[in-house]
């Protein structure tokens, strides 16, 4: 059978999620979502239809800066957008991944050499391993975790 490159999009991947050891509690989250609102968007889709795209769009609409991170596009959402977190000139808070697991370590490295100051993974997306980097290098982590439904549940 050949599949065409919208059904392999549209697919579900193969991912290999872990199990977050330990995520904040709700009140943490709440804190979180107060205190920052500078956001950057790792893996954010120009595609309306995308998760990240919708994402993005409902943080700017409730006064979030969004900062889409994608080397391939020039803006997204009226946004600028930066090849890596590293381009970005001025202070990110919270750098939200919308990658694979596999993407996930590298990001999170960028984020702390930023000094950012939350690693947030998507709903779907966990990794032991660079949140336990990020927790020793000081930042707050949250995984498996939409951070509209966070917000809309606040």
């Amino acid at each position: 059978m050949v599949t065409t490159a919208t059904q392999q999009e549209n697919a579900m991947p193969d991912l290999q999620c872990e199990i977050p050891e330990y995520n904040p509690p709700s009140e943490e989250i709440r804190a979180i979502l107060e205190k920052y609102k500078t956001m950057a968007i790792v893996g954010l889709s120009p595609k309306p239809e995308r998760d990240s795209h919708k994402v993005a769009n409902y943080l700017k609409e409730n006064l979030y800066k969004i900062v889409p991170v994608n080397p391939g596009q020039k803006e997204i959402l009226g946004e600028k957008c930066y090849p890596n977190l590293k381009a970005i000139p001025f202070p990110i808070d919270v750098v939200d991944i919308f990658r694979r697991p596999e993407a996930i370590p590298p990001v999170v490295d960028d984020a702390i050499e930023i000094v950012a100051k939350v690693v947030w993974m998507q709903l779907g997306l966990a990794h032991n391993q660079a949140a336990a980097k990020a927790r020793k290098a000081g930042l707050e982590v949250v995984m498996n975790k939409c951070i509209k439904i966070e917000h809309m549940n606040m």
